[in-house]
């Protein structure tokens, strides 16, 4: 089976064809081109990906995301980004979604009270019309939510069961003044791991455990990529010190909701792309044939409902 690589960026050089916002970490001269993408993957046997859009919020900074979504209409589907301060969410996400390829939109704030004990009411929340959005026209919602956010989680995934929802990076929330590069240029996060917001995020867990005890599924719209390890490890590649999470993750999701994915092109340099097709069976050696299948590529094609391959 081939794999899926459920989170990956590509971007051009800023231009008037490509405009994006130009930061440290994506200088105007940096490109990481859909090609260059599609070389890694052709090599490693990976059919198909989800491009994460990056390089800013609006309209037009979503243009080579849509490009290449045109392009390669069986090879990806995307992701986009609603601006902070947008009126209308609701509107610039049909917009996006309208062309086709574009399934859902990433979240970095919740936008709910600071404090855990204040009333909760999710049609206060600042992205209530984004996941009321997302419930009515069934997009996605890619989430990697701060540290300040973690207990706002359990709240909205009540409130919207029917919203698919996939948690970046090892459902890791970056706490403030954690984020910083290094000296290759990649996002750095330093976080205590396994993440102290775990018992926010993952007051899905006890439930969930106890749901299985008794044959139930709750949060069967809930996904986990297992992806970033390179920004939160401590060691090298196999990043071995982050076994224990993956394990975490994988008993209480189980593989039929983990993603696998290799958040290029930060990795390309360093440990290389084909170490991280490896890293699932560094990491999890205990898997089935069946369970690798469904990480590796399953997962993601039957969650957001990948176009086959073979129906071309």
């Amino acid at each position: 089976m081939a794999y899926l690589d459920a989170h990956v960026h590509v971007f051009a050089k800023a231009s008037a064809e490509f405009p994006r916002e130009v930061s440290a970490d994506l200088p105007a001269e940096a490109e990481a081109t859909v090609e260059q993408l599609l070389g890694q993957m052709e090599a490693h046997e990976v059919d198909q990906a989800v491009l994460v859009q990056i390089g800013g919020t609006s309209i037009a900074h979503h243009a080579y995301l849509r490009y290449c979504l045109r392009e390669y209409p069986r090879r990806f589907l995307g992701i986009g980004l609603v601006p902070p301060e947008e009126p209308d969410p609701a509107q610039h996400m049909d917009r996006l979604a309208g062309e086709g390829g574009i399934v859902g939109f990433r979240l970095f704030t919740l936008g709910g009270p600071a404090d855990p004990l204040a009333p909760m009411d999710v049609r206060t929340f600042s992205t209530y019309p984004i996941w009321k959005r997302a419930a009515e026209k069934d997009y996605v919602l890619w989430l990697y939510p701060r540290a300040a956010d973690a207990h706002l989680v359990p709240f909205l995934l009540e409130a919207f069961p029917q919203v698919q929802v996939v948690f970046n990076h090892l459902m890791v929330c970056p706490g403030e003044g954690s984020f910083s590069l290094d000296e290759k240029g990649r996002p750095r996060i330093e976080v205590p791991m396994p993440p102290l917001t775990r018992y926010s995020t993952m007051g899905l867990k006890i439930g969930r455990i106890l749901a299985n005890t008794r044959g139930l599924h709750p949060y069967e719209n809930v996904c986990v990529h297992l992806s970033g390890q390179y920004a939160f490890s401590k060691e090298g590649w196999p990043y071995l010190d982050l076994a224990g999470w993956h394990a975490s993750l994988h008993m209480v999701m189980r593989a039929d909701r983990l993603m696998w994915a290799s958040d290029f092109p930060w990795i390309v340099e360093d440990p290389g792309y084909e170490n991280l097709v490896g890293l699932v069976d560094e990491l999890l050696p205990g898997l089935s044939a069946e369970e690798r299948v469904q990480i590796m590529g399953g997962t993601a094609r039957d969650f957001l409902r990948f176009p086959r391959l073979s129906e071309r």
